[in-house]
């Protein structure tokens, strides 16, 4: 007995052994406090990130000239939009990039498009998309990825320019004093966490349903789900209107005419493209493999919509699709990982707008790919691509994209520098007239399909 007690208790110290090997000891943490010598400078530079930002004390003073607002090649747009404390930045882009269209096509002084007459279906839709998934996926147990990913992500209100086209082509658009922003548009957390707790609510409602219900029993029981969704939005929205009087200006600001529209009918007049097949989008991923196409399951924002489709490209590629655009006037859906040596007062985007480096002393050396690979980066924020300032020699200098965080920036806007585009761009939407038909022949390829989760394609929310 005593003998077995004693080879447990020996095994036992291997294996608490084997677990402490990874771990801090006394003596590594004694070699590694040498490796910092605190020298004058270090405590200097301790001293000043006590009492700085870090951005102040790194920002890079020799390049405060590089980015400035002249541009050889700019798309005609007016007025200033401001998502506020919402992720609507890809509803902001997409209908910045139809109002552009509109002011050049018809030349209006200004338009404003209502954000939140789209975000109201685009919640609505969503709600249905959710309790239709946990319907189709009823028989699964709650541990299956599919079922946890539907209960982690009920509702949000990031999204992409695919929910863009599917809820214009399916309600319209309208001006944004026919349905203003409210508080719950403007601040969407609160909202957006109700709904959510009410649909997962909801979901185990579905799921305890007896297995042998019938399929429209199961969907009237959806239908009065989605009644109780769309009277808290028009409580915290307002409830879109279907008809609406519209009074056209010209350059000049005088009426020239006045009509009543639906939206569906006041889209198809004022700008009339079809979002859904006359574009195409295009991602840079250094991960996975160029010239294929790739199709992300079910992260949609419409059960009947479209899933993302993308071609993902070398980013030299999208740039001379992206010059082309803007030559044509047209400005496009451009999305990016924003917070990368992002100067928000200046608003430029360059690399070298910090040097982190030289404050602390470290590289931080990391290419497009490894940076994707290891979540280091992804998309996270759209914005419209309007200008593009190429030199003499044909080499292009600095991009311009229109934001909608209200008059920050410059001007509204950011600056980007060529480098930092090439670095953080990740998804560029652009019409197909302005594509190589050798890229478009790539749409016939049968597409890579990625799950919902895969975390390259989360939502622009920023």
């Amino acid at each position: 007995m005593k003998k077995t007690l004693f080879i447990i208790s020996m095994f036992a110290a291997i294996l608490n052994a084997q677990a402490q090997s990874g771990s801090i000891s006394a003596e590594n943490l004694s070699q590694i406090r040498k490796t910092y010598t605190n020298t004058a400078s270090d405590r200097a530079i301790r001293n000043a990130i006590a009492n700085v930002d870090i951005n102040k004390l790194a920002e890079n003073a020799g390049n405060r000239m590089q980015l400035n607002g002249d541009f050889s090649d700019k798309v005609t747009t007016k007025g200033i939009t401001n998502q506020k404390s919402s992720g609507r930045c890809w509803l902001f882009t997409g209908l910045n990039v139809l109002r552009a269209q509109a002011i050049a096509q018809h030349g209006l002084p200004e338009l404003q498009l209502s954000h939140n007459y789209n975000f109201f279906y685009d919640q609505l839709e969503k709600s249905n998309l959710f309790l239709q998934g946990i319907i189709d996926t009823r028989s699964k147990p709650l541990d299956d990825r599919m079922v946890e990913w539907l209960l982690k992500n009920p509702v949000g209100d990031g999204g992409t320019y695919t929910g863009v086209a599917d809820l214009v082509a399916k309600y319209g658009v309208v001006p944004q004093d026919v349905m203003p922003e409210t508080n719950s548009s403007n601040s969407t957390s609160r909202l957006s966490q109700l709904l959510a707790l009410k649909l997962r609510e909801f979901a185990l409602e579905l799921r305890n349903m007896p297995e042998n219900t019938k399929p429209a029993t199961i969907t009237n029981k959806k239908i009065e789900m989605l009644g109780t969704v769309y009277r808290i939005l028009a409580l915290n929205l307002g409830e879109p209107v279907q008809k609406f009087a519209w009074s056209r200006k010209n350059s000049e600001g005088k009426i020239i005419e006045t009509g009543e529209y639906t939206p569906l009918s006041f889209y198809n007049e004022l700008f009339g493209n079809d979002l859904i097949n006359n574009y195409v989008m295009l991602m840079n991923d250094p991960s996975r493999e160029f010239y294929k196409v790739y199709e992300i399951d079910f992260d949609r924002h419409m059960y009947d919509g479209h899933n993302w489709l993308y071609i993902n490209l070398p980013a030299d590629e999208i740039k001379n699709i992206a010059v082309k655009s803007i030559k044509a006037n047209k400005a496009m859906y451009f999305s990016c990982d924003v917070g990368k040596f992002l100067n928000r007062e200046k608003g430029t985007l360059d690399i070298n707008n910090f040097d982190y480096e030289s404050l602390f002393g470290t590289t931080f050396g990391m290419n497009k790919k490894q940076r994707i690979i290891t979540f280091a980066s992804g998309s996270s924020h759209a914005m419209s691509l309007i200008a593009v300032d190429i030199d003499a020699g044909g080499n292009i200098k600095k991009w311009m994209v229109e934001n909608s965080w209200g008059d920050t920036g410059y001007k509204g806007n950011l600056i980007i520098s060529d480098e930092w585009f090439g670095e953080y761009m990740f998804r560029l939407v652009a019409e197909k007239q302005f594509v190589p038909s050798n890229i478009l022949e790539l749409l016939n390829q049968k597409p890579i399909r990625l799950p919902a989760w895969d975390p390259m394609f989360s939502a622009d929310e920023n």
